[in-house]
């Protein structure tokens, strides 16, 4: 069977492939022309050209109706794939334009089931919009606020820490290991990477009443700091609704305190959001405190 050399052949054409393939769809030449809007002697000239370029016949006029040669049935296929593929580019080109971009930063120990619940009901709520989230520290989620990568974002921080546009109290507890030796010299910390707020929570509060600390466990997730707490590596600062059951929460009488809350704040760049991040904004701010609830 005759092959047609592809990759050494001349550029193809996709407008020629596209009457080619409506040639063979509507069974000859006068349908087809009616198709792709023009007329049955361009549509004959189209195909010649194809045929010169490719130097194999593919349209095999001599009967009454025309036919689809070995060669051309071999295009045949190559062609509506390389359509379809260039279809697909321009909707995906086309489409940024078309539906507005809402960037959200969330920050990592928050990004859980119940608040990608929310957002996929804010993404089925306004299909017009599309919404891009990032998760992340909120020390990196506020460099990207700044640099305008983000258009809102959620960020754990001190109470009363500047202006927002909604916040919710973060209620915390310190926790350790069930067998876990509390009077440690120095205190073993599980901790958060540098810039989160509970890790300068914890050190502070630690050095407060006098005492010494080491890093015991670093975390880059709540999930292993939640671990190496119940492990009995460290102590840790957690929010309440991140205490598991193979925790134990200390108080006072085990010289740890409660600790005055942290916020959760909705924080848009440069203080206001844009319009259409307006809509985001009043979703977040109706729901999020749902999630904070025990």
């Amino acid at each position: 069977m005759a092959s047609i050399d592809i990759a050494n052949a001349a550029t193809l054409d996709l407008d020629l492939l596209r009457t080619f393939v409506a040639v063979v769809d509507a069974g000859g030449f006068t349908r087809a022309a009616e198709r792709v809007h023009r007329t049955q002697s361009t549509v004959s000239q189209q195909i010649r050209k194809l045929e010169d370029d490719l130097g194999r016949r593919l349209i095999d006029r001599a009967g009454a109706v025309p036919s689809v040669t070995e060669e051309g049935e071999m295009l045949l296929g190559y062609a509506r794939r390389l359509l379809a593929i260039a279809a697909e580019a321009r909707d995906a080109l086309r489409e940024p334009g078309l539906r507005p971009v809402l960037r959200l930063g969330v920050p990592e120990d928050f990004a859980g089931r119940r608040l990608t619940d929310l957002l996929s009901g804010f993404a089925r709520a306004c299909p017009e919009l599309r919404l891009d989230t990032t998760s992340g520290w909120s020390v990196e989620l506020r460099r990207l606020l700044e640099a305008g990568d983000l258009d809102l974002s959620l960020i754990k921080r001190e109470a009363g820490e500047g202006p927002c546009l909604a916040r919710w109290p973060e209620r915390l507890a310190w926790v350790s290991g069930r067998d876990a030796d509390l009077g440690a010299d120095p205190v073993p910390l599980a901790l958060f990477p540098q810039g989160c707020v509970y890790r300068a929570r914890a050190i502070a509060a630690v050095e407060a009443r006098g005492r010494r600390w080491r890093v015991a466990f670093v975390g880059q997730g709540l999930a292993g700091v939640q671990a190496a707490v119940a492990s009995g590596l460290g102590i840790g600062l957690l929010p309440t609704d991140a205490v598991v059951a193979t925790h134990r929460r200390l108080d006072s009488a085990q010289g740890f305190a409660d600790p005055e809350p942290t916020e959760l704040a909705l924080v848009a760049r440069g203080g206001r959001p844009p319009d259409v991040a307006g809509r985001l904004a009043r979703f977040l701010a109706d729901g999020v405190g749902s999630l904070l609830r025990p």
